[in-house]
């Protein structure tokens, strides 16, 4: 196997892929992540992916965002790729490229535009989030000092939080160029309009008379001169049309003048629309919107509440669910600043932590106790992903309990009037921005966890199919079996060949030994952190979960640095967040930090080793900060893989549950060797 691996031709897959995806008249922009190509086509009809599937060397065709994903796996997936720019004459578009190229090729329709307006606020979460937690502690201080409100610390701190909130136009403007395709700078000039300082402050207009509000008159144009910093969807809508704008005149305006021609007029009608037109209707269009969630907050003393915690699920499943940042944001540079909203979305992800944990500990399937287990506390934390995907869905019953736990927490969270300072935390970080109402808060979630595990450990029964093939009690008799065979054979040889005693001493001799070379051939693959061992079916990833990258296992991170599982050598390190590892006998395993990390372009990760540098079991290899990885919406789950499965015999998994770098995770035995 190592042999042909030594003589793999690159160029020859790369020729053939490229070929099969419909040649350079077929592609538009091309990369790569630490395991797929990544490819955006014109179209993907023309691109055979029966043909390619069979590719030597191909692990899976899939399409996705936008893009034609090929699966090749890591460290060769570079060599292929090297080659597959030789062969198609293109450049590395870069990642952010072709994930905005493959989101423009999607047709459009309103799942396609939530996520689009979902993902402009996610990278805003770590800006919100401090802010937040600043205003969260002026409060508490504020009421365990009576006095300090009049203090000069009392003062600065509030400059420091209400900054993300008087410039969130600003920063929305940035977040969305880059979503939209637009320049991020001259973004965060038309941004700076709409709140400029010689612009009366949105809060201060708000308390004025309609004709006490100076008015520009321009171009037709009644402007009036008041910013925007109370709202969130104008900023939206502006970008958008300035990108549109901004595209189009590149693509018209020769290359002589595109420098000086496009951003002028870009700038000058973007700059005036918003102003003029946009800032002034969808402002308004976007006061209507929150004065309807507000209201749906209290109509009918929470009815509407409830509602929203029992479908918030099913949008996270949809995965839209990141629209509710545009009201919440809204909520919060609003003049009252409080996200009202937030104890809906908390009291929903903690029910499926309850519901999934009521699995947990009623299952007899010790895969899917850990599994279950490790998921309900990452759901109680406000990462409900592997709780929902993995267990809660698929069982469907403590789905369905889990609506409704999260529909009565909701329903108590507006009548008790709670409020936050943030957005983008809930479970039990949400103690951190609702200061103001403790209590309150931790009895919604009281309330909710006592009801939805209530619920899903009375209806919630497991059927036959669920269970273990076997318990640890059968495996620990097949154990003793195997361990046992050798005695077993030789008595029945007594019995039937008394005279062969001194063959059956030499058979029970060479039997040792063999399991003595087998055990000494075996690989062992240490955990390379602490935390909650999952099986890798239980993976929030299509690839990672169907084994297409080899079998391997998933863990629930409580740690933050990354070990090396074995002795061996760096073979891959890729975007900060994905380590490839040669071991000493030729083993190829991969650790990939968290499920679409590769969008964080390094932020929050810290690498200590490059490729070709030796390590030892137990060697520290790369650095994360897990919160950050949680504020950018993505699911921490780390998954080390034994890419190259093929060269041993059975991979086992050795280790579900709580895990620490010293536990071996994984075994596997050579294939000219018995395991």
């Amino acid at each position: 196997m190592k042999k042909q691996k030594e003589n793999f031709d690159y160029a020859a897959c790369a020729q053939e892929i490229f070929q099969k995806v419909g040649g350079r008249e077929n592609l538009r922009r091309v990369t790569h992540c630490a395991t797929r190509l990544r490819l955006v086509t014109v179209d993907d009809t023309r691109a055979d992916r029966r043909a390619l599937e069979r590719i030597e060397g191909v692990k899976g065709v899939f399409v996705s965002g936008g893009q034609l994903q090929i699966i090749i796996g890591p460290g060769a997936v570079n060599k292929v790729f090297d080659e597959f720019l030789k062969v198609s004459g293109m450049d590395d578009s870069g990642q952010e490229e072709v994930k905005r190229v493959g989101r423009e090729k999607q047709p459009l329709s309103v799942s396609r535009v939530l996520q689009a307006i979902g993902e402009v606020f996610v990278p805003l979460l770590p800006a919100i989030v401090s802010a937040g937690l600043i205003s969260g502690i002026m409060e508490l201080l504020a009421k365990l000092s009576p006095g300090f409100a009049a203090r000069d610390w009392y003062a600065i701190l509030d400059l420091f939080a209400n900054t993300a909130f008087q410039f969130l136009p600003v920063l929305i403007a940035i977040s969305a160029a880059t979503i939209f395709g637009g320049n991020r700078f001259m973004a965060a000039v038309i941004g700076l309009i709409m709140v400029h300082p010689d612009l009366l402050n949105a809060w201060t207009a708000a308390e004025m008379d309609a004709s006490q509000i100076p008015q520009w008159h321009v171009l037709g144009l009644t402007i009036r001169q008041v910013g925007y910093q109370s709202h969130v969807i104008p900023i939206l809508i502006v970008i958008w049309l300035m990108s549109r704008i901004e595209k189009t005149l590149h693509r018209h305006v020769p290359e002589s003048a595109d420098l000086f021609i496009t951003p002028l007029c870009t700038i000058l009608p973007t700059a005036f629309l918003a102003l003029g037109v946009i800032g002034p209707v969808f402002a308004s269009a976007e006061s209507y919107m929150l004065e309807f969630a507000q209201w749906l907050i209290t109509v009918g003393y929470g009815v509407g509440s409830m509602i929203m915690g029992a479908i918030y699920p099913l949008t996270v499943v949809c995965g839209v669910h990141h629209m509710y940042n545009v009201i919440e944001a809204g909520m919060l540079a609003g003049h009252n600043g409080t996200n009202t909203w937030m104890p809906i979305a908390s009291a929903a992800n903690f029910a499926q932590g309850a519901a999934c944990l009521a699995v947990g500990l009623k299952t007899k399937n010790a895969k899917m106790k850990s599994a279950a287990i490790a998921s309900a506390f990452s759901a109680m934390l406000g990462i409900t992903e592997p709780a929902i995907f993995g267990i809660n869905l698929r069982l469907l019953r403590p789905f369905i309990c889990a609506m409704a736990g999260g529909a009565v927490g909701a329903l108590l969270g507006a009548l008790l009037h709670i409020g936050a300072t943030s957005y983008g935390v809930s479970g039990l970080p949400g103690f951190l921005i609702t200061l103001d109402c403790t209590w309150q808060y931790a009895l919604m979630l009281a309330v909710t966890f006592v009801v939805t595990f209530a619920a899903t450990w009375v209806t919630w029964k497991e059927v036959p199919q669920e269970r273990d093939a076997e318990t640890d009690s059968e495996r620990e008799t097949e154990n003793e079996r195997a361990e046992t065979t050798g005695e077993e054979n030789s008595e029945d040889k007594i019995a039937s060949e008394a005279a062969g005693s001194r063959s059956i001493e030499k058979s029970a001799v060479e039997n040792a030994d063999k399991k003595n070379a087998a055990q000494d051939s075996q690989l062992r693959l240490y955990s390379p952190l602490k935390g909650y061992a999952i099986p890798l079916a239980e993976v929030p990833d299509e690839t990672f979960a169907g084994g297409i990258l080899g079998p391997g296992i998933g863990i629930e991170p409580i740690g933050s640095e990354i070990m090396a599982p074995c002795d061996g050598e760096i073979s891959l390190v890729m975007g900060s967040h994905a380590v490839g590892i040669t071991g000493a006998d030729g083993a190829s395993v991969l650790i990939h930090v968290g499920i679409d990390t590769v969008k964080m372009n390094g932020d929050g990760f810290e690498v200590f080793v490059k490729q070709g540098d030796p390590v030892k079991t137990g060697q520290p290899l790369l650095r994360f900060n897990i919160e950050k990885i949680r504020n950018a919406g993505f699911s921490p789950v780390t998954v080390m893989v034994l890419a190259n499965a093929a060269d041993y015999g059975e991979v086992r998994t050795e280790r579900f549950g709580m895990v620490e770098n010293e536990d071996c995770v994984l075994m596997a035995g050579k294939n000219d060797i018995p395991y």
